[in-house]
């Protein structure tokens, strides 16, 4: 059971109840702060005071005031008219992660919300009740405007749920897990439910877990296909990536001597040759500046986790209502894009390390395409093809999404983040990267096979032996996708992470 306090939410116990279900309870301190704001909340609406948000329009109709009757009404519509999303559904795991990290941004006591709402919120997730949401609509600014309001549209009997791999009406879906809906919200719960960043945040913390186990998966590639290579060592020196001094070289060397402990087919400088090619002697440059990234974008990640992303924010102590701009997705939208280069640059220094085991003039000895009869048989010429393809498509996607905005409201909204534009590109490349970084792994066990399968490290072996329990040496030309696609879901299912890591644990 996760207890949500708002503060001490991490991405790993954000996996746990987005990816693997684990329930969550709200602690109590917060439920005192959430009574507390509605308290405030209530007293506003009895003395008419008019306060943007809990009783008059929204963003360019914010002058508009509503009659206090009007007030609930007011809410539901706002999710209805808000639920503009559109595309493929959002998965399960993504939109888990928006419920949690809106109930613990709302438990923080600045929303106003009541706690009734904030425990159908908690009742849904526990019960495996998943809304439908759709993937395209957000413009990060104002919040996750459209994605927040389909996530939060069952939670009054409206829109559409996931229950048990089905996708049905909420209604039929309550009535199977026992959950009635809300009667109705009250003042400013539509507005503090759907006013965040937590469809962005979702996906960008789920790229972000993965991709730094993808960061290691890639450092096994790499030693991989140093061993069939017989890369140079000498450049994974320690006391050359201390004297750089950058966090990330340093480890991504420390593991690549780790996983290549024992090796017989790794050389050194001056012994085959003098030195290696970029794509490996610079690999903990490359990889090492991936990883800082990518911790880089984990700490903003999980600042956002715990913040207070509403509007207005009322301050009970001071008895204060601000509208301001914690809702603006920027703090988010720069470093998603950041993730999505960071993540790219493994896929590209990965597929050109294929190119020099394929290529005969530049895999030291190799048979051209990795395959005996060479002419009759293609061998791996088109893997290369596949990675540079992927390749090529990942730099279309680095291109930044923060940097756009379109005005929105009528003016009044005119400057946006496209966060979750950004958070989704990052999505898409390391889909696209994960599979580069297979077809790496499939050609360099082709290639060691060639070389030598009988001198590899400590865990480069491990990571050969996994692959080798599916996929068999190539003699001459198959279908091939089988192969890339099974090595892709070894990576994707965590099944080599976890074999070749699991002394670690």
């Amino acid at each position: 059971m996760i207890i949500l306090d708002g503060n001490s939410l991490d991405l790993e116990m954000f996996i746990k109840v987005a990816r693997f279900k684990e329930k969550v309870v709200i602690s109590d301190n917060s439920k005192s702060l959430v009574l507390k704001a509605r308290n405030f909340v209530d007293d506003v609406v009895e003395s008419e005071r008019i306060v943007y948000g809990i009783n008059t329009g929204f963003g360019k109709l914010s002058d508009v005031p509503i009659e206090k009757e009007n007030v609930s009404e007011l809410q539901k519509n706002l999710l209805m008219s808000h639920a503009c999303g559109v595309g493929s559904p959002f998965s399960d795991e993504i939109v888990r992660g928006m419920m949690v990290l809106r109930i613990n941004a709302l438990i923080k006591g600045y929303s106003g919300v009541r706690l009734k709402t904030l425990n159908k919120l908690v009742e849904m997730l526990n019960k495996d009740v998943c809304p439908v949401v759709f993937e395209k609509g957000s413009l990060g600014a104002s919040g996750d405007l459209a994605p927040l309001s389909h996530m939060s549209l069952p939670i009054i009997g409206l829109g559409e749920v996931y229950y048990k791999d089905k996708r049905m009406d909420t209604m039929d879906a309550f009535n199977k897990a026992e959950i009635l809906p809300l009667d109705a919200l009250k003042a400013k719960e539509g507005l503090s439910l759907i006013n965040g960043t937590q469809a962005m945040t979702s996906v960008g913390a789920i790229v972000v877990y993965d991709a730094l186990k993808l960061s290691k998966l890639s450092n096994i590639a790499l030693s991989l296909t140093m061993e069939s290579l017989n890369g140079i060592i000498d450049a994974f020196d320690e006391r050359v990536q201390f004297v750089r001094g950058h966090f990330g070289q340093i480890e991504i060397a420390k593991e690549v001597r780790e996983y290549l402990k024992g090796s017989k087919n790794i050389s050194s400088q001056g012994k085959l040759r003098t030195q290696d090619a970029y794509s490996i002697r610079c690999a903990p440059q490359v990889h090492g500046a991936t990883l800082d990234a990518l911790n880089f974008v984990k700490e903003k990640i999980e600042i956002e986790m715990n913040a207070v992303t509403d509007n207005p924010i009322i301050f009970t102590d001071d008895s204060e209502v601000i509208s301001a701009g914690n809702f603006h997705g920027q703090p988010l939208a720069m470093p998603f894009d950041y993730l999505g280069i960071a993540i790219s640059e493994i896929a590209s220094i990965s597929e050109r390390r294929l190119e020099r085991m394929v290529n005969p003039a530049l895999s030291n000895g190799l048979p051209a395409f990795l395959i005996n009869g060479s002419g009759i048989n293609s061998g791996f010429m088109i893997v290369q093809y596949s990675a540079a393809a992927l390749v090529s498509e990942n730099k279309v996607l680095s291109h930044p999404a923060s940097v756009d905005s379109i005005p929105s409201s009528a003016n009044q909204e005119d400057h946006v983040s496209m966060g979750t534009i950004s958070a989704r590109k990052a999505a898409s490349i390391l889909k696209n990267s994960t599979q580069v970084i297979a077809m790496e792994i499939f050609t360099a066990c082709q290639a060691i096979d060639l070389r030598d399968n009988t001198k590899l490290g400590k865990m480069t072996n491990k990571a050969y032996n996994k692959v080798r329990e599916y996929i068999p040496f190539i003699e001459s030309d198959e279908i091939m996708y089988r192969y890339i696609h099974t090595v892709n879901d070894l990576l994707e299912s965590d099944e080599l992470f976890e074999y070749v890591f699991k002394e670690e644990k």
